[in-house]
């Protein structure tokens, strides 16, 4: 994996830092990854992001991470969501300015999955949603059960804060095409198993591709 560090992309509330992590060839699609909630310690470099961003490189995908304002470098406070989801929007620009041909998908992390999720469902640029320990007891995720993209959730079995029972529960709602993986002794942060939240990226998502009809059909 090459990482490509760019200092600053142009946001609703001033400059958002981000950072580009690139696969070894030319990339198949796109990713902008979110990560948890600013308030609670999350950025970019959360380790559960970290190790996701490492995923979809290892199955070709471009993958721009970024601090949500107020978050490192990012310029700003935050801003209870409204203004994040401003955030996530200028991130997809960025992406889909820099690799205008690429399939674009929508990713996050706890709080940056509802996020990814709310902004990416709306958004017909995006073809695919990814959500990794989605906070589905404290926001609202009713824009997965709406949506006709592929949805690929990721949960840990011992998440202390999520429980995997409210994760099915939402899974059962949401239409096809869909997958859900739980990731067995894992919590909400995945502390000490990471990486396997980078595991399950390849295990979903490796052979989904822009040839696939549901992706030409976004």
């Amino acid at each position: 994996m090459h990482a490509l560090v760019v200092r600053e992309i142009a946001g609703p509330a001033g400059r958002l830092e981000v950072l580009w992590d690139l696969p070894a060839e030319a990339p198949r699609t796109v990713v902008v990854l979110a990560h948890p909630h600013p308030e609670h310690g999350g950025t970019m470099h959360t380790r559960m992001v970290y190790q996701a961003a490492k995923g979809f490189t290892r199955i070709g995908c471009a993958v721009l991470r970024f601090n949500f304002r107020g978050v490192g470098l990012s310029a700003g406070a935050f801003d209870a969501g409204a203004g994040e989801q401003d955030d996530f929007r200028a991130a997809l620009d960025a992406a889909a300015a820099r690799f205008p041909t690429l399939p674009l998908w929508a990713a996050g992390a706890s709080f940056g999955a509802w996020i990814a999720a709310t902004v990416g469902a709306e958004d017909p640029r995006v073809s695919l949603l990814v959500a990794i320990a989605p906070p589905v007891d404290g926001y609202d995720f009713d824009m997965l059960t709406a949506s006709e993209k592929p949805k690929f959730l990721i949960h840990g079995e011992e998440d202390e804060l999520i429980p995997v029972r409210a994760v099915r529960e939402l899974y059962a709602k949401i239409p096809e095409p869909k997958e859900l993986a739980v990731i067995d002794a894992a919590s909400h942060l995945f502390e000490g198993c990471a990486s396997e939240v980078g595991d399950a990226i390849e295990d979903l998502l490796a052979d989904w591709g822009p040839r696939d009809a549901l992706a030409e059909s976004r």
